[in-house]
Protein backbone atom coordinates (compact mmCIF):
# COMPACT_ATOMS: atom_id res chain seq x y z
CA UNK A 1 0.00 0.00 0.00
CA UNK A 2 1.37 3.28 -0.53
CA UNK A 3 0.70 7.03 1.64
CA UNK A 4 -2.66 7.72 0.26
CA UNK A 5 -4.26 4.41 0.75
CA UNK A 6 -3.09 3.79 4.51
CA UNK A 7 -4.18 6.80 5.32
CA UNK A 8 -8.17 6.59 3.73
CA UNK A 9 -7.27 3.27 6.12
CA UNK A 10 -6.69 5.29 8.18
CA UNK A 11 -9.44 7.49 8.29
CA UNK A 12 -11.52 4.34 7.75
CA UNK A 13 -10.64 3.46 10.86
CA UNK A 14 -10.71 6.33 12.82
CA UNK A 15 -14.08 6.29 11.63
CA UNK A 16 -15.12 3.26 12.79
CA UNK A 17 -13.68 3.96 16.18
CA UNK A 18 -16.13 7.00 16.83
CA UNK A 19 -19.10 5.73 15.59
CA UNK A 20 -19.04 2.07 17.13
CA UNK A 21 -17.42 3.85 20.28
CA UNK A 22 -14.79 0.73 20.34
CA UNK A 23 -11.52 0.38 21.52
CA UNK A 24 -8.74 1.19 18.86
CA UNK A 25 -7.00 -2.25 19.04
CA UNK A 26 -10.44 -3.97 18.26
CA UNK A 27 -11.34 -1.84 15.14
CA UNK A 28 -7.59 -2.05 13.79
CA UNK A 29 -8.05 -6.22 14.70
CA UNK A 30 -11.04 -6.14 12.81
CA UNK A 31 -9.71 -4.05 9.40
CA UNK A 32 -7.58 -6.06 8.88
CA UNK A 33 -8.89 -9.32 9.41
CA UNK A 34 -11.25 -7.88 6.12
CA UNK A 35 -8.22 -6.25 4.61
CA UNK A 36 -6.35 -9.61 4.36
CA UNK A 37 -3.81 -7.98 1.22
CA UNK A 38 -2.50 -5.46 3.65
CA UNK A 39 0.71 -6.14 4.55
CA UNK A 40 2.67 -6.32 8.28
CA UNK A 41 4.23 -2.95 7.45
CA UNK A 42 1.17 -1.65 6.02
CA UNK A 43 -0.74 -2.87 9.19
CA UNK A 44 2.14 -1.13 11.21
CA UNK A 45 1.67 2.28 9.57
CA UNK A 46 -2.15 2.30 9.54
CA UNK A 47 -1.69 1.68 13.73
CA UNK A 48 0.56 4.37 13.87
CA UNK A 49 -1.32 6.93 12.20
CA UNK A 50 -4.90 5.61 13.79
CA UNK A 51 -2.82 6.19 17.09
CA UNK A 52 -1.07 9.24 16.42
CA UNK A 53 -4.35 10.83 15.61
CA UNK A 54 -6.16 9.48 18.93
CA UNK A 55 -2.95 11.37 20.52
CA UNK A 56 -3.74 14.47 18.95
CA UNK A 57 -7.10 14.45 17.97
CA UNK A 58 -8.22 17.48 19.41
CA UNK A 59 -4.98 19.63 18.24
CA UNK A 60 -5.31 18.06 14.61
CA UNK A 61 -8.78 18.66 13.91
CA UNK A 62 -8.34 22.35 15.53
CA UNK A 63 -5.45 23.05 12.80
CA UNK A 64 -7.76 21.20 9.98
CA UNK A 65 -10.78 23.43 10.52
CA UNK A 66 -13.54 20.47 10.83
CA UNK A 67 -14.69 17.82 12.65
CA UNK A 68 -14.66 14.69 10.94
CA UNK A 69 -12.11 11.75 11.00
CA UNK A 70 -10.94 12.83 8.14
CA UNK A 71 -10.10 16.02 9.84
CA UNK A 72 -8.27 14.43 12.31
CA UNK A 73 -6.10 12.09 10.12
CA UNK A 74 -4.78 14.22 7.49
CA UNK A 75 -4.39 17.11 10.45
CA UNK A 76 -2.33 14.54 12.26
CA UNK A 77 0.09 14.14 9.25
CA UNK A 78 0.41 17.55 8.88
CA UNK A 79 0.81 18.75 12.30
CA UNK A 80 2.04 15.68 13.70
CA UNK A 81 4.46 13.61 10.79
CA UNK A 82 5.30 17.65 9.34
CA UNK A 83 3.82 16.49 5.76
CA UNK A 84 2.65 19.57 3.86
CA UNK A 85 -0.59 20.31 1.84
CA UNK A 86 1.31 19.51 -1.41
CA UNK A 87 3.39 16.89 0.01
CA UNK A 88 0.08 15.10 1.00
CA UNK A 89 -1.52 16.16 -1.81
CA UNK A 90 1.11 14.64 -4.45
CA UNK A 91 1.25 11.32 -2.89
CA UNK A 92 -3.04 11.69 -3.01
CA UNK A 93 -2.13 11.87 -6.98
CA UNK A 94 -0.72 8.89 -7.45
CA UNK A 95 -2.91 6.25 -5.12
CA UNK A 96 -6.80 5.56 -6.45
CA UNK A 97 -6.71 4.39 -2.85
CA UNK A 98 -6.00 7.90 -1.40
CA UNK A 99 -9.20 10.01 -0.18
CA UNK A 100 -10.15 13.02 -1.99
CA UNK A 101 -7.08 15.75 -2.12
CA UNK A 102 -6.66 19.07 0.58
CA UNK A 103 -9.10 21.03 -0.99
CA UNK A 104 -7.70 25.22 -1.44
CA UNK A 105 -10.20 25.84 1.21
CA UNK A 106 -9.12 23.53 3.84
CA UNK A 107 -5.02 24.28 2.58
CA UNK A 108 -5.89 27.81 3.95
CA UNK A 109 -7.55 26.39 7.21
CA UNK A 110 -4.23 24.63 7.55
CA UNK A 111 -2.16 27.31 7.15
CA UNK A 112 -4.26 30.20 9.30
CA UNK A 113 -5.08 27.91 12.29
CA UNK A 114 -2.00 27.23 14.26
CA UNK A 115 -2.04 26.09 18.25
CA UNK A 116 -0.50 29.36 19.62
CA UNK A 117 -4.04 30.21 19.96
CA UNK A 118 -5.90 27.19 20.34
CA UNK A 119 -7.87 26.95 23.36
CA UNK A 120 -5.80 25.15 26.35
CA UNK A 121 -7.16 22.06 26.43
CA UNK A 122 -6.88 21.40 22.60
CA UNK A 123 -2.97 22.43 23.01
CA UNK A 124 -3.07 19.96 25.86
CA UNK A 125 -5.35 17.19 23.64
CA UNK A 126 -7.64 16.30 26.34
CA UNK A 127 -11.11 16.53 26.55
CA UNK A 128 -12.32 19.64 27.38
CA UNK A 129 -14.15 18.61 30.25
CA UNK A 130 -11.52 17.14 31.60
CA UNK A 131 -9.42 20.17 31.66
CA UNK A 132 -10.38 21.60 35.49
CA UNK A 133 -8.87 17.92 37.09
CA UNK A 134 -5.99 18.52 35.01
CA UNK A 135 -5.22 21.97 36.67
CA UNK A 136 -5.99 20.58 39.73
CA UNK A 137 -3.41 17.80 39.39
CA UNK A 138 -0.56 20.27 37.86
CA UNK A 139 -1.32 23.67 38.45
CA UNK A 140 -0.10 26.31 35.57
CA UNK A 141 1.64 23.22 33.82
CA UNK A 142 -1.02 21.07 33.13
CA UNK A 143 -0.92 22.13 29.52
CA UNK A 144 2.53 20.88 28.61
CA UNK A 145 1.86 17.85 30.81
CA UNK A 146 -1.17 17.28 28.80
CA UNK A 147 0.83 17.53 25.90
CA UNK A 148 3.60 15.05 27.30
CA UNK A 149 0.59 12.83 27.87
CA UNK A 150 0.09 12.57 23.67
CA UNK A 151 3.48 12.02 23.03
CA UNK A 152 4.45 8.32 21.61
CA UNK A 153 5.90 6.84 24.95
CA UNK A 154 9.26 4.50 25.00
CA UNK A 155 9.06 0.93 25.32
CA UNK A 156 10.42 0.09 28.62
CA UNK A 157 12.04 -2.84 30.19
CA UNK A 158 12.74 -4.51 33.89
CA UNK A 159 16.31 -6.23 33.61
CA UNK A 160 15.47 -9.14 36.04
CA UNK A 161 17.79 -9.06 38.93
CA UNK A 162 17.16 -13.31 39.73
CA UNK A 163 19.14 -13.67 35.81
CA UNK A 164 20.31 -10.63 34.76
CA UNK A 165 22.25 -7.42 35.77
CA UNK A 166 20.56 -4.30 33.57
CA UNK A 167 24.37 -4.09 31.92
CA UNK A 168 23.95 -7.38 30.97
CA UNK A 169 20.62 -6.95 29.36
CA UNK A 170 21.89 -3.11 27.69
CA UNK A 171 24.40 -5.25 26.02
CA UNK A 172 22.42 -7.89 24.24
CA UNK A 173 19.93 -4.98 23.34
CA UNK A 174 22.46 -2.99 22.15
CA UNK A 175 21.26 -3.23 18.65
CA UNK A 176 18.05 -1.41 19.11
CA UNK A 177 19.85 1.63 21.00
CA UNK A 178 18.09 0.75 24.59
CA UNK A 179 19.38 2.82 26.94
CA UNK A 180 18.95 2.83 31.13
CA UNK A 181 15.81 5.18 32.29
CA UNK A 182 16.16 8.03 35.09
CA UNK A 183 14.93 7.11 38.55
CA UNK A 184 14.63 3.14 37.98
CA UNK A 185 17.74 1.27 38.98
CA UNK A 186 17.12 -1.91 36.53
CA UNK A 187 14.75 0.25 33.37
CA UNK A 188 16.09 -0.30 30.16
CA UNK A 189 14.50 1.69 27.51
CA UNK A 190 14.21 1.99 23.64
CA UNK A 191 13.31 5.57 22.66
CA UNK A 192 9.80 6.31 21.04
CA UNK A 193 9.58 5.58 17.39
CA UNK A 194 8.69 8.74 14.58
CA UNK A 195 6.84 7.88 11.80
CA UNK A 196 5.74 4.82 10.51
CA UNK A 197 8.48 2.92 12.42
CA UNK A 198 7.31 0.36 15.19
CA UNK A 199 9.27 -0.78 18.35
CA UNK A 200 11.25 -4.44 17.75
CA UNK A 201 9.50 -7.68 18.67
CA UNK A 202 11.92 -7.95 22.06
CA UNK A 203 9.73 -10.99 22.77
CA UNK A 204 11.24 -13.25 20.43
CA UNK A 205 14.77 -12.14 21.60
CA UNK A 206 16.56 -15.25 23.30
CA UNK A 207 17.23 -12.79 26.57
CA UNK A 208 13.54 -12.69 26.93
CA UNK A 209 12.78 -16.08 26.62
CA UNK A 210 15.76 -16.86 29.27
CA UNK A 211 13.35 -14.31 31.49
CA UNK A 212 16.64 -11.72 31.45
CA UNK A 213 13.96 -8.92 31.50
CA UNK A 214 10.07 -8.36 31.39
CA UNK A 215 8.22 -5.41 29.49
CA UNK A 216 7.69 -2.55 32.36
CA UNK A 217 7.12 0.79 32.40
CA UNK A 218 9.88 2.58 34.24
CA UNK A 219 6.93 4.19 36.40
CA UNK A 220 5.39 0.91 37.36
CA UNK A 221 8.79 -0.54 38.30
CA UNK A 222 9.66 3.05 40.67
CA UNK A 223 6.34 1.97 42.22
CA UNK A 224 7.16 -1.68 42.92
CA UNK A 225 10.14 -0.16 44.48
CA UNK A 226 7.52 2.28 46.95
CA UNK A 227 5.88 -0.75 48.26
CA UNK A 228 9.38 -0.94 50.36
CA UNK A 229 9.41 -4.76 50.72
CA UNK A 230 12.85 -6.60 51.74
CA UNK A 231 14.20 -10.30 51.75
CA UNK A 232 11.84 -12.27 54.32
CA UNK A 233 8.42 -9.90 54.08
CA UNK A 234 5.32 -11.38 53.76
CA UNK A 235 3.69 -9.66 51.01
CA UNK A 236 0.17 -9.67 49.24
CA UNK A 237 -0.60 -8.31 45.87
CA UNK A 238 -4.17 -8.09 45.97
CA UNK A 239 -4.58 -6.37 42.11
CA UNK A 240 -1.79 -7.92 40.95
CA UNK A 241 -3.27 -8.45 37.02
CA UNK A 242 -0.48 -10.14 34.39
CA UNK A 243 1.66 -9.52 37.65
CA UNK A 244 4.03 -7.57 36.89
CA UNK A 245 4.46 -5.94 39.94
CA UNK A 246 5.11 -9.36 41.72
CA UNK A 247 7.72 -10.12 39.56
CA UNK A 248 9.29 -6.78 40.63
CA UNK A 249 8.91 -7.73 44.19
CA UNK A 250 10.23 -10.89 43.91
CA UNK A 251 13.19 -9.98 42.13
CA UNK A 252 13.78 -6.93 44.62
CA UNK A 253 13.35 -9.42 47.55
CA UNK A 254 16.07 -11.63 46.30
CA UNK A 255 13.03 -14.85 45.49
CA UNK A 256 13.14 -15.00 49.58
CA UNK A 257 10.00 -13.89 51.78
CA UNK A 258 6.50 -15.12 50.41
CA UNK A 259 4.74 -13.33 47.87
CA UNK A 260 0.66 -13.93 47.59
CA UNK A 261 -0.18 -13.01 44.40
CA UNK A 262 -3.87 -12.43 43.54
CA UNK A 263 -6.60 -10.92 41.07
CA UNK A 264 -10.62 -11.15 40.75
CA UNK A 265 -10.42 -10.67 36.71
CA UNK A 266 -9.21 -14.51 36.26
CA UNK A 267 -8.17 -13.21 32.64
CA UNK A 268 -5.95 -10.69 33.56
CA UNK A 269 -4.04 -12.99 36.11
CA UNK A 270 -3.59 -15.62 33.56
CA UNK A 271 -0.35 -14.55 32.50
CA UNK A 272 1.20 -14.63 35.46
CA UNK A 273 1.95 -18.49 35.32
CA UNK A 274 4.31 -18.12 32.22
CA UNK A 275 5.83 -15.30 33.62
CA UNK A 276 7.08 -16.78 37.07
CA UNK A 277 8.36 -19.60 35.43
CA UNK A 278 10.53 -17.69 32.78
CA UNK A 279 11.63 -15.03 35.59
CA UNK A 280 13.00 -17.90 37.82
CA UNK A 281 10.81 -16.52 40.60
CA UNK A 282 10.36 -18.94 43.25
CA UNK A 283 8.52 -16.86 46.15
CA UNK A 284 5.21 -15.39 44.65
CA UNK A 285 2.15 -17.74 45.86
CA UNK A 286 -0.90 -17.28 42.97
CA UNK A 287 -4.60 -17.21 45.08
CA UNK A 288 -7.00 -17.84 42.17
CA UNK A 289 -9.54 -15.16 41.59
CA UNK A 290 -12.18 -15.70 43.99
CA UNK A 291 -10.23 -17.44 46.51
CA UNK A 292 -10.90 -16.28 50.50
CA UNK A 293 -7.76 -14.66 52.01
CA UNK A 294 -8.86 -14.89 55.73
CA UNK A 295 -5.69 -16.91 56.30
CA UNK A 296 -3.84 -13.49 55.42
CA UNK A 297 -5.77 -11.31 57.81
CA UNK A 298 -3.57 -9.39 59.81
CA UNK A 299 -0.15 -10.97 58.87
CA UNK A 300 1.35 -9.22 55.85
CA UNK A 301 4.38 -7.09 56.05
CA UNK A 302 3.43 -5.26 52.75
CA UNK A 303 0.02 -5.26 51.01
CA UNK A 304 -0.22 -4.03 47.66
CA UNK A 305 -2.94 -2.55 46.27
CA UNK A 306 -2.55 -1.38 42.39
CA UNK A 307 -6.00 -0.19 41.88
CA UNK A 308 -8.63 -0.53 38.83
CA UNK A 309 -9.17 3.68 37.83
CA UNK A 310 -8.94 5.32 34.66
CA UNK A 311 -5.64 5.09 33.18
CA UNK A 312 -5.32 8.80 32.84
CA UNK A 313 -1.70 8.14 33.05
CA UNK A 314 -1.36 5.55 30.31
CA UNK A 315 -3.06 7.59 27.25
CA UNK A 316 0.10 8.05 25.25
CA UNK A 317 -0.09 3.98 25.35
CA UNK A 318 -3.75 3.48 24.88
CA UNK A 319 -5.12 7.10 23.54
CA UNK A 320 -8.82 6.01 22.79
CA UNK A 321 -9.45 6.02 26.41
CA UNK A 322 -9.18 9.75 26.82
CA UNK A 323 -12.00 9.72 24.45
CA UNK A 324 -14.10 7.44 25.52
CA UNK A 325 -14.18 8.23 29.29
CA UNK A 326 -16.95 10.03 31.16
CA UNK A 327 -17.60 11.50 34.79
CA UNK A 328 -19.42 8.11 34.95
CA UNK A 329 -16.33 5.99 34.95
CA UNK A 330 -14.82 8.32 37.06
CA UNK A 331 -17.16 7.89 39.86
CA UNK A 332 -17.62 4.46 39.49
CA UNK A 333 -14.21 3.95 39.64
CA UNK A 334 -13.74 5.84 42.79
CA UNK A 335 -16.07 3.52 44.28
CA UNK A 336 -14.61 0.65 43.92
CA UNK A 337 -11.00 2.29 45.17
CA UNK A 338 -12.57 3.19 48.05
CA UNK A 339 -14.29 -0.29 48.58
CA UNK A 340 -10.62 -2.42 47.51
CA UNK A 341 -8.85 0.28 49.57
CA UNK A 342 -10.93 -0.59 53.04
CA UNK A 343 -10.21 -4.52 52.25
CA UNK A 344 -6.86 -4.31 51.97
CA UNK A 345 -6.24 -2.75 55.17
CA UNK A 346 -7.62 -6.33 56.87
CA UNK A 347 -4.28 -8.41 55.68
CA UNK A 348 -2.44 -5.69 57.21
CA UNK A 349 -0.25 -6.49 60.32
CA UNK A 350 0.37 -3.74 62.84
CA UNK A 351 3.34 -2.12 61.93
CA UNK A 352 2.93 -3.14 58.23
CA UNK A 353 2.21 -1.37 55.54
CA UNK A 354 -0.10 -0.51 52.72
CA UNK A 355 0.82 0.97 49.26
CA UNK A 356 -1.54 2.19 47.05
CA UNK A 357 -0.98 2.93 43.36
CA UNK A 358 -3.13 4.22 40.79
CA UNK A 359 -2.09 4.93 36.63
CA UNK A 360 -4.20 7.77 37.02
CA UNK A 361 -3.00 11.38 37.47
CA UNK A 362 -6.63 13.05 38.92
CA UNK A 363 -6.79 13.77 42.62
CA UNK A 364 -10.45 12.15 42.34
CA UNK A 365 -8.76 8.43 42.25
CA UNK A 366 -5.57 9.58 44.44
CA UNK A 367 -5.34 11.69 46.75
CA UNK A 368 -9.05 11.89 47.44
CA UNK A 369 -9.02 7.94 48.28
CA UNK A 370 -6.54 8.52 50.41
CA UNK A 371 -8.28 11.32 52.66
CA UNK A 372 -11.22 9.31 52.45
CA UNK A 373 -9.60 6.02 54.18
CA UNK A 374 -7.81 7.83 56.51
CA UNK A 375 -10.89 9.47 57.58
CA UNK A 376 -12.92 6.16 57.81
CA UNK A 377 -10.11 4.02 59.12
CA UNK A 378 -8.40 5.20 62.59
CA UNK A 379 -5.15 3.93 63.41
CA UNK A 380 -3.53 4.63 60.19
CA UNK A 381 -1.28 7.09 58.84
CA UNK A 382 0.53 8.50 55.53
CA UNK A 383 3.99 8.15 55.25
CA UNK A 384 5.26 11.37 53.63
CA UNK A 385 7.30 11.41 50.25
CA UNK A 386 10.72 11.02 52.17
CA UNK A 387 9.87 8.05 54.55
CA UNK A 388 8.64 6.55 51.46
CA UNK A 389 11.88 6.77 49.36
CA UNK A 390 13.57 5.93 52.17
CA UNK A 391 12.02 2.36 51.88
CA UNK A 392 12.32 2.02 48.06
CA UNK A 393 16.26 1.44 48.03
CA UNK A 394 16.89 3.99 45.22
CA UNK A 395 20.20 5.56 43.99
CA UNK A 396 20.39 9.04 46.20
CA UNK A 397 19.83 10.92 43.38
CA UNK A 398 16.73 9.43 42.03
CA UNK A 399 15.51 10.08 46.16
CA UNK A 400 16.28 13.42 46.00
CA UNK A 401 14.16 13.86 42.13
CA UNK A 402 11.39 11.66 43.36
CA UNK A 403 11.23 13.81 46.68
CA UNK A 404 9.88 16.98 44.01
CA UNK A 405 7.44 14.99 43.05
CA UNK A 406 5.24 15.00 46.23
CA UNK A 407 1.70 16.03 45.96
CA UNK A 408 -0.07 18.53 48.21
CA UNK A 409 -2.32 16.47 49.39
CA UNK A 410 -0.04 13.57 50.23
CA UNK A 411 2.04 10.77 47.54
CA UNK A 412 4.20 10.74 44.85
CA UNK A 413 2.93 11.73 41.32
CA UNK A 414 5.35 10.29 38.37
CA UNK A 415 4.19 11.56 34.87
CA UNK A 416 6.04 11.43 31.14
CA UNK A 417 7.21 15.33 31.45
CA UNK A 418 8.12 15.28 35.12
CA UNK A 419 9.92 11.80 35.35
CA UNK A 420 10.02 10.43 31.70
CA UNK A 421 7.57 7.66 32.96
CA UNK A 422 3.80 6.86 32.36
CA UNK A 423 1.28 8.87 34.92
CA UNK A 424 1.58 6.46 38.64
CA UNK A 425 0.20 7.79 42.02
CA UNK A 426 1.84 6.31 44.92
CA UNK A 427 1.05 6.57 48.47
CA UNK A 428 1.94 4.33 51.48
CA UNK A 429 0.18 3.75 54.74
CA UNK A 430 1.18 2.58 58.29
CA UNK A 431 -0.53 0.83 60.46
CA UNK A 432 -0.10 1.59 63.93
CA UNK A 433 1.91 -0.88 65.76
Amino acid sequence: MRLGGRIAAAIEIIADIETRYRPAGDALRDWGLSHRFAGAKDRSAIGNIVYDTLRHRASARFVFGQDSPRAAVLGTMFLHWKLGAAEINAAFGVDPHAPERISPEEERALSQHGLADAPDHVRADIPAWVAPRFHATFGEDWVAEGAELAARPPLDMRANALKAAQVKVLAVLDKFAATGARYAPEAVRIAPTEGESRHPNVEVEPAFQKGWFEIQDAGSQIAARLVGAKAGEQVLDLCAGGGGKSLALAAIMGNKGQIFATDNDRARLAPIFDRLKRAGTRNVQVRPAGEALADLADRMDRVVVDAPCTGSGTWRRHPDAKWRLSEHGINERGSQQRAILASAAAYVRPGGTLTYVTCSVFQDENEDQIAAFLGEQPGWRLLSAEENLALAGLPPLAVTALARMRQPGGGILLSPRRTSTDGFFIATLERAA
